[in-house]
C-alpha cells in the first residue's frame, strides 16, 4: 500500500497525506481525519526506508553491546528503550560475544541504519570506533573512556569496590578473596584497582585474587581455589553479581554457610540479589538509569546537530548492605573461637577457619567430588 492508493482514497493530494501524517505543515482538522481514516482503512504504514532517504533519519538508535545474556543487560536494555520511546525511538540491539572482529563488523553494518549509537564494549576503544564510522557520526559510551572523542557516561567502580572492602574489613574480616572480573573489561579493571588499593590501606589484611569472567560459572568454579586456600579467606567479594551467585551455590553444596563460616558480597545489585538465601550484599549499580542518561546524552547530540561534545560523566555506585556479609552480628575478630554447634542430621558444615588435620581432609573429600576432575 502506498501513499498515492491513500491520497486517492482521501480524495487529497499526495503532499497533504505527507503534511498529515507527519503533523507537519498546514492541514484543516476534517482533512487530517480523512486522511487518516483513509490510512487506517488501507493499512497504511509510511515505509522507513524511502523515509530515511528524504529526512535522512531513521528515528532508530543502534545498542552494541557485549553479550545479551543475564539480567544486568536486560535491565540496561530496559532504561535504554524507556527514553528512547519517550522521543519516539526504536532499537537495533547487537551482541559481539567477545570476538573483535564481529565487533567492527556491527559497527560498520549499523552505519545507515541508525542515528546514534550506544556502546558498551571492550573490544573497541574511542579511536578505533572513530575510525570505523562516519565523521562526527553520533557515539555514546557506556562505562567506557570517550577520550574526548565521544560523550562518555561510566559507574564510579574503583569507588563502589573500596567501599566494599573497607565494610568487610570493619566487620573485622583480614582474609579477603576477590573473584575478577575479564582482563579487558573497564568495569572490571577498576573494580579491581579499588580492591587492590583499599586492602593495601588497610592494616594486616591480606588478599587472594582469582580470575573470573562475570559469569556464574566462574564463581561457581572460584569456590574450589578458596577452599583450597590456606589459610582460607573469611570473606569472598566478586566483581559482579553473577559470579556471587555462582559462589553461593557452591558453597552451599559443599555445607559452606553463609554467612557464618564465609562473607559473601557482590557487585551490579541485579534485581535477584535481593531474593537470593541469604539475600547478597552488594555495590548498587544505577543500571536501568545508565541506560537512560546514555540514550537520553545521545538523543541530545542528534537535537544539537553538531557532533559529539566529548563530555564524560560518572554515576555513583552505593554499598547496599545485606545478611550475606553477616553485617547484621557484632563485629568480631574472625581469629575469634565460635561456639560449638549443636548436632545436626548429615554432613558436618565446613570450617574454613579450621585447620585441623580432620577438618582439612574433610574439605578435600568434598572438593574431589566435583572439583579434581
Amino acid at each position: 500500500m502506498t501513499i498515492k492508493e491513500v491520497a486517492r482514497e482521501a480524495r487529497v493530494s499526495v503532499a497533504t497525506v505527507s503534511r498529515a501524517l507527519n503533523e507537519k505543515g498546514t492541514v484543516r482538522v476534517e482533512t487530517r481525519r480523512r486522511v487518516c481514516r483513509a490510512a487506517e482503512k488501507l493499512r497504511y504504514a509510511p515505509h522507513g526506508a524511502a523515509r530515511s532517504l528524504i529526512t535522512r533519519q531513521t528515528h532508530t538508535l543502534g545498542v552494541l553491546l557485549p553479550d545479551l545474556f543475564g539480567e544486568f543487560f536486560s535491565e540496561l536494555i530496559r532504561g535504554i528503550d524507556l527514553a528512547a520511546r519517550r522521543r519516539g525511538y526504536h532499537l537495533i540491539v547487537s551482541g559481539s560475544h567477545g570476538d573483535r572482529a564481529e565487533t567492527r563488523a556491527m559497527v560498520r553494518a549499523m552505519r545507515g541504519r541508525v542515528d546514534g549509537l550506544l556502546v558498551l564494549s571492550a573490544d573497541l576503544d574511542a579511536r578505533e570506533l572513530e575510525a570505523n564510522l562516519p565523521f562526527e557520526f553520533p557515539v555514546v559510551l557506556l562505562n567506557g573512556a570517550g577520550k574526548g572523542v565521544f560523550d562518555a557516561i561510566r559507574v564510579d567502580n574503583y569507588g563502589g569496590a573500596s567501599a566494599m572492602v573497607r565494610h568487610v574489613i570493619d566487620l573485622g574480616h583480614e582474609r579477603i578473596a576477590f573473584v575478577t572480573g575479564p582482563a579487558k573489561n573497564l568495569d572490571a579493571a577498576e573494580r579491581l584497582r579499588g580492591f587492590r588499593d583499599a586492602v593495601g590501606r588497610a592494616s594486616g589484611a591480606s588478599a587472594l585474587e582469582i580470575p573470573g569472567d562475570f559469569r556464574e560459572e566462574a564463581g561457581y568454579r572460584a569456590a574450589a581455589r578458596i577452599l583450597r586456600s590456606r589459610p582460607g579467606p573469611t570473606a569472598v567479594l566478586a566483581a559482579n553479581d553473577a559470579m556471587a551467585i555462582g559462589l553461593l551455590s557452591a558453597f552451599r553444596e559443599r555445607n559452606v554457610r553463609v554467612p557464618e563460616d564465609v562473607a559473601l558480597a557482590g557487585f551490579d545489585d541485579i534485581p535477584i540479589a535481593r531474593y537470593m538465601t541469604p539475600p547478597l550484599t552488594t555495590v548498587r549499580v544505577p543500571i536501568s538509569d545508565l541506560g537512560a542518561r546514555g540514550a537520553e546524552r545521545l538523543l541530545q547530540t542528534l537535537e544539537r546537530g553538531n557532533g559529539n561534545s566529548g563530555r564524560e560523566e560518572t554515576l555513583p555506585a552505593t554499598l547496599v548492605v545485606r545478611s550475606s556479609c553477616g553485617a547484621q552480628r557484632q563485629k568480631r575478630t574472625v581469629a575469634a573461637s565460635r561456639r560449638p554447634r549443636p548436632a545436626a542430621a548429615g554432613p558436618r558444615p565446613l570450617d574454613l577457619n579450621d585447620d585441623s588435620e580432620e577438618a582439612r581432609d574433610r574439605r578435600f573429600a568434598t572438593l574431589s567430588k566435583e572439583d579434581t576432575r
